[in-house]
């Protein structure tokens, strides 16, 4: 699934191309995706100039002004990616959508899964309640170990789904949460509520840390993931533990050992993280 610094690295690939063009088609292929596109989907956005494009968690919102300000909120699902073609190109199979721009570059949803969606919202959309209730972005000034710490107090939830909560920091999915606890030496099955400041601390660091070296080597393409470009991320090769178990730890050799915590593969030392 597309976790945070991919849906990043899109928004980085897309937005030169798409900001401050005018949408003059929309082609919809395919209705039945994870939320059923709108069926005035069309009519709202033709016309419409793309003034930016943000990223809230795993959304991207596209700001746009035609007859009325609104919000395109996409979200990639399981297998989706969105990329820039030119007229001319034919669509592949499982290219549900395009968006045709004024100076003949198409935006162009590819989902062979369909568990991502497209859906317009009225004005900024920051009170629908997909983004209303998320929590703080992990690369902003608002996320910190001493939130964690805080959150924390009197929890048995294993830490790496805690991470992994939406309320609790936005955008750490099961790749960066293993890797980021790695870092900081915190075994993932340790109760949320028995890890101290100290090592909280460093945990938030870890997380900013992985988060920001995955955006740099443009996401992590584990098996269909590519960037607006088209291009891969190479974040993979830098794994410490995600996908490697049985394998020895790059710090020291021990044989990683792999556990389900929250119905999510987990893989970490327990010589390294305790």
């Amino acid at each position: 699934m597309p976790e945070l610094p991919e849906v990043e690295t899109t928004r980085r690939g897309i937005a030169p191309n798409v900001e401050g063009r005018e949408i003059t088609e929309v082609i919809v292929r395919q209705t039945r995706l994870r939320v059923p596109v709108p069926a005035d989907l069309v009519d709202r956005l033709v016309g419409a100039r793309v003034l930016e494009i943000r990223r809230r968690a795993k959304y991207l919102l596209f700001s746009l002004e035609g007859a009325e300000t609104m919000t395109l909120l996409w979200h990639l699902g399981m297998s989706g990616s969105l990329r820039i073609v030119r007229i001319g190109e034919l669509p592949k199979k499982h290219d549900h959508l395009d968006l045709v721009l004024d100076d003949g570059a198409i935006l162009r949803y590819h989902d062979p899964r369909r568990f991502g969606f497209v859906d317009w919202l009225a004005g900024s959309g920051e009170q629908d309640l997909r983004l209303a209730r998320l929590g703080p972005e992990p690369l902003s000034e608002a996320f910190d170990g001493q939130r964690l710490y805080s959150i924390s107090r009197g929890r048995r939830l294993a830490v790496k789904p805690f991470l992994m909560d939406n309320a609790v920091v936005v955008g750490v999915g099961n790749i960066y949460a293993a890797e980021a606890l790695f870092l900081a030496g915190i075994d993932p099955r340790r109760a949320a509520g028995r890890i101290s400041r100290v090592r909280y601390e460093r945990l938030a660091g870890s997380v900013r840390e992985v988060l920001a070296a995955a955006i740099t080597q443009g996401g992590t393409t584990l098996r269909d993931f590519v960037g607006g470009t088209g291009e891969p991320g190479y974040f993979k090769q830098r794994l410490n533990v995600y996908g490697r178990h049985h394998q020895p730890c790059r710090r020291c050799g021990a044989e990683l050992r792999l556990v389900t915590l929250g119905q999510r593969a987990s893989v970490f030392c327990v010589c390294c993280q305790t």
